[in-house]
């Protein structure tokens, strides 16, 4: 990792607000869009960047803020990644949070975040939290291949559990379900069922597939050449160098999903969990365990 000071940490786009406090990744997930050349990486993915100054720029512009609202983390770049265990920045950042009393949507692969539930409980008492939880694949062998320096499926299962004994909404990203790979019944069948029984709020899904562009495919298509002899071609048969790559299974996957969704009362479109997501009510009430169970 490398460390830098940054010219500002908050970014509003579409009436959100998020940050990102480091740039690149260690998780090493072999289908990450953030790799793609679109984002302009100057450095190796793996060589994370560090806005050593984020804590600094965050509380400057909070400050300035009128008024409150939701701010998201997560989205580019884990805020949870291996480095936070020592350089504690996301911490830090939502203690700044907490203390002028903003809301917070955090979102990660990572059992790292329980080091900071704590804080997550009491900004959720005092504003809202929202953690976000990346759910792609059942079985813990296959996750070793596509997610391989995280904690798996079943352990971020359990820390879906303990934010829901918390009273601290979560949402699931299910997504990228990869054509010929996990674009399975057993596997979304699995993994939903999973968000039920945890009080997931919303499932967000985007087709049941995943998209390629330069540099994050030819990442991914190293790894399937790795891992899955043979799968780059079929890839190359069927989609050849499309940016969207829908599952073939897609139709009867989403059927699965709309079905699990309306049935629990689990949100299953993403502009309606995003709507969630980004609202901070003037007075929020923490969400009962009754409604979690819903």
């Amino acid at each position: 990792m490398h460390f830098v000071d940054a010219k500002g940490i908050l970014t509003t786009s579409g009436g959100r607000c998020g940050m990102n406090i480091y740039r690149g990744c260690t998780h090493g997930c072999i289908y990450c869009d953030s790799r793609s050349r679109c984002y302009q990486f100057t450095h190796p993915f793996e060589d994370v960047e560090v806005k050593q100054n984020a804590p600094e720029l965050l509380e400057k512009a909070l400050k300035s803020k009128r008024k409150k609202c939701m701010i998201g983390t997560g989205s580019m770049s884990d805020p949870y990644m291996h480095c936070e265990e020592q350089l504690r920045l996301t911490r830090r950042c939502l203690e700044i949070i907490n203390r002028h009393g903003f809301g917070v949507s955090i979102q990660t692969k990572s059992d790292r975040i329980l080091q900071d539930i704590d804080l997550l409980d009491e900004i959720n008492r005092s504003a809202k939290c929202v953690v976000q939880m990346t759910l792609t694949t059942w079985d813990d062998d296959l996750c070793s291949i596509l997610e391989p320096n995280v904690c798996n499926t079943k352990r971020r299962i359990e820390v879906l559990e303990m934010m829901r004994e918390r009273g601290i909404p979560t949402i699931v990203w299910l997504t990228p379900v990869l054509p010929f790979i996990n674009d399975t019944e057993e596997n979304i069948t699995a993994i939903l069922e999973a968000c039920v029984r945890t009080g997931v709020k919303g499932v967000i899904d985007f087709g049941m597939g995943l998209t390629l562009r330069e540099g994050d495919r030819e990442y991914y298509y190293a790894a399937l050449d790795r891992h899955f002899p043979g799968m780059k071609a079929r890839y190359m048969r069927t989609y050849g160098n499309a940016y969207e790559l829908p599952s073939p299974n897609a139709k009867e996957l989403k059927k699965i999903f709309r079905g699990i969704c309306e049935e629990s009362g689990m949100m299953s479109e993403p502009d309606d969990c995003f709507r969630y997501m980004s609202e901070l009510p003037e007075r929020y009430t923490q969400m009962s365990m009754f409604d979690m169970e819903k």
